[in-house]
């Protein structure tokens, strides 16, 4: 019976080294600070109807006060969706 072919194997090549890519993180720069505003009027507005037993901010909107401060974190919150 004759002999099988010994199969030479090629060498081992390395797969090609991986190209650095730099991630670009391009944060708007007036996503932060319109974010902590619209939180900071948020919780003031609130705490100043409070604290002047509903006589401010706007007197004739009465607890529709406290609504307008959550309106203002809301805000701050879909601002904040926009930072990346």
């Amino acid at each position: 019976m004759p002999k099988s072919r010994i199969r030479k194997k090629a060498d081992y090549t390395p797969p090609p080294a991986k190209q650095k890519t730099a991630i670009k993180l391009n944060s708007r720069a007036w996503v932060a600070p319109v974010m902590l505003a619209m939180f900071l009027i948020g919780l003031a507005w609130i705490v100043v109807f409070y604290v002047t037993d509903g006589s401010l901010p706007i007197d004739t909107l009465g607890n529709w006060n406290i609504v307008v401060g959550f309106g203002f974190i809301a805000a701050g919150f879909g601002v904040s969706t926009q930072w990346k």
